[in-house]
């Protein structure tokens, strides 16, 4: 069986570059050992680019059944309140150490290794990063949906909670969590993964789903609804305050962003999980309703503050 695992994977490396998009992989996700029943060792179906697409077929990547392919029964992505959790993001499960015991996994995206420099002006396209070097790298993020069912799952519950800058670059990634973000229902929580290239190609973007599940939260405050957010690189006041949605683009329907010109580098505008679209780095702790989170935290401060004071 491991012989058979290895030869496939051999013949994946021959066959180029032509599938080597990136996916973040981890035991709680969706379609990790991709679609045909089996484990599949040398799994990439996640990795392929949303474009120009139904939203049936973009959807929590649709197109390929993903959401028919669960993870295992107890499998979650954990997200520590307050802390940080690790995904890897690879261009095949082959080149993580979810497969071969991490024999064929490096420190980079696509299992080979490059200087830490690495910058190649025309675009780097081995491991596919859609970037000229680490600064131009667009930004990655995950979201989080309070939906047991994944069915029940919108665009609008469907929150980024962190996000991760100058990201894809390494293998390993690592996202913080919001100190405040409450527990999950008992059957777990949804999340997603996502970023848009910045340019370099196909101005495509991923999503892919997880089942996943908050632990040790202390807070009850709700997640706001998420509002789509929009291009604000010229005027920060602009920008989408609080929760804000995934950003969905160059579909054939669903989108929920548009952008024409150029940014102010002079290259053409591409939404990005950065402050381009309003997204500070690291836990997103803006994303909770009204009145509770850390307002409501600071209010029960005051008060105990005004109790102790004398008049």
């Amino acid at each position: 069986m491991f012989a058979r695992h290895l030869l496939a994977f051999v013949a994946l490396l021959q066959a180029g570059t032509t599938l080597a998009h990136l996916a973040a992989w981890h035991d709680g996700m969706y379609c990790r050992n991709g679609t045909s029943g089996a484990d599949e060792a040398n799994e990439y179906t996640t990795v392929k680019p949303l474009y120009q697409l139904p939203k049936k077929d973009w959807w929590l990547h649709g197109l390929d059944g993903c959401t028919r392919f669960p993870p295992a029964p107890g499998k979650f992505l954990e997200l520590p309140a307050g802390k940080e959790f690790t995904v890897e993001i690879a261009s095949n499960r082959g080149k993580t150490s979810l497969s071969f015991n991490g024999r064929f996994a490096s420190n980079w995206p696509d299992g080979n290794n490059y200087p830490e420099d690495y910058n190649v002006p025309s675009c780097i396209t081995s491991p596919n990063l859609h970037a000229q070097n680490y600064s131009q790298a667009a930004g990655t993020a995950f979201a989080i949906s309070y939906q047991s069912d994944i069915e029940r799952v919108t665009p609008e519950n469907l929150v980024v909670f962190s996000v991760k800058y100058h990201t894809p670059w390494k293998r390993i990634t690592t996202y913080s969590v919001p100190a405040a973000l409450p527990a999950c229902p008992e059957g777990g929580c949804h999340c997603a993964w996502a970023w848009i290239p910045n340019g370099c190609g196909q101005p495509n973007m991923y999503q892919q789903a997880f089942r996943c599940r908050v632990t040790g939260a202390t807070s009850t405050a709700p997640v706001a609804p998420g509002k789509p957010p929009v291009w604000c690189e010229d005027n920060p006041s602009a920008c989408t305050k609080g929760a804000k949605q995934m950003m969905y683009w160059n579909q054939q329907e669903g989108n929920n962003i548009w952008v024409q010109g150029l940014d102010k580098s002079g290259s053409p505008k591409s939404p990005a999980y950065n402050s381009k679209c309003g997204f500070s780095e690291g836990a997103q702790n803006d994303i909770f309703a009204t009145g509770s989170g850390k307002e409501r935290r600071c209010a029960a401060k005051t008060k105990r503050g005004s109790a102790g004071r004398r008049t």
